[in-house]
């Protein structure tokens, strides 16, 4: 299977979301509760079931754990340097970087599992899991702390109700504790996470814009530049640090490349940011991720 037939079924949903949205009835004013079913309940589900699916070996992932985890920190310290750069830094909009930062180093975990899995299958799709499990509290603090800084808001009142965190550390406890879900519970379980997935992507496509970058080039050029380049040359280098084998540096390097979250919106309007400047933002990294993830599918 080439690149294109691997990307395509992703992309494909996110233009129909955008096609829907912008020329039916089927407007914003309809995918905002999907939007919010997807987040609150569908993709936590999902996310669960992934993680519990089956015994976790985290010695064999620890490597790759430990590559995800740096992977992560990094791109957050060059994400958090750029106020401080002195050309960038002047003439930066502060409320529009906080709202702008976690664009850089949050990533879109609807293509990711849809690509994972019909790239490497439920292996894989764990593989995957794990690494989402151990980076998403750590990628939402830090998306979270630049905006309840500057809006100074308390950030663990934001986390602890982070519908994301509670799902994956949930199963993280539940596989290590030994839980699985019961075969009879499984098949619903199961399409309620095959229904995140296809709603996932169509809401993202729903709010695709991009009107609200003129004001903010170099912000957005600085952003989309550590997520796009930055993010996967230092996957590949990580990826050989830590020795990872075949399946593990595939995995590693679609995480790396793919686009932004496009729960970022979501959380930068619930806590009172521009939503508009984010989802431009999301909607150039959701174009630049079909370029990004076919180079790094290329290496692998």
């Amino acid at each position: 299977m080439n690149v294109l037939q691997l990307l395509f079924p992703d992309f494909s949903l996110i233009l129909c979301g955008w096609l829907l949205c912008r020329y039916t009835p089927l407007n914003r004013k309809v995918w905002e509760p999907v939007e919010a079913l997807v987040y609150y309940f569908l993709f936590p589900v999902l996310l669960f079931q992934s993680i519990v699916r089956k015994p976790l070996d985290l010695g064999a992932a620890s490597s790759l754990i430990a590559a995800g985890l740096i992977l992560g920190l990094c791109t957050i310290a060059l994400a958090y340097l750029l106020p401080r750069l002195p050309l960038l830094g002047r003439h930066m909009d502060l409320r529009q970087y906080a709202a702008g930062a976690q664009v850089a180093f949050r990533f879109n975990s609807f293509i990711g599992l849809a690509l994972i899995d019909r790239l490497a299958g439920p292996s894989g799709m764990q593989l995957l899991a794990i690494l989402m499990g151990v980076s998403i509290p750590l990628l939402n603090i830090a998306a979270v702390w630049p905006m309840a800084r500057q809006a100074g808001t308390p950030v663990g009142s934001a986390l602890v109700r982070n519908p994301l965190i509670i799902a994956t550390v949930g199963g993280l406890l539940a596989n290590v504790a030994g839980f699985v879900i019961p075969s009879w519970l499984d098949p619903a379980v199961s399409r309620i996470g095959g229904a995140s997935l296809a709603l996932g992507l169509m809401t993202a496509g729903a709010g695709l814009q991009l009107g609200s970058l003129a004001h903010s080039k170099a912000l957005t050029t600085s952003l989309l530049v550590i997520k796009h380049l930055a993010s996967p040359l230092l996957a590949l280098g990580l990826a050989h640090l830590f020795r990872l084998d075949a399946a593990q540096t595939q995995i590693f390097l679609c995480f790396s490349a793919l686009p932004t979250a496009p729960t970022a919106y979501v959380l930068a309007t619930r806590m009172g940011y521009d939503g508009a400047f984010v989802a431009a933002l999301i909607t150039l990294s959701t174009l630049l991720g079909a370029a990004s993830l076919s180079l790094v599918l290329g290496l692998t």
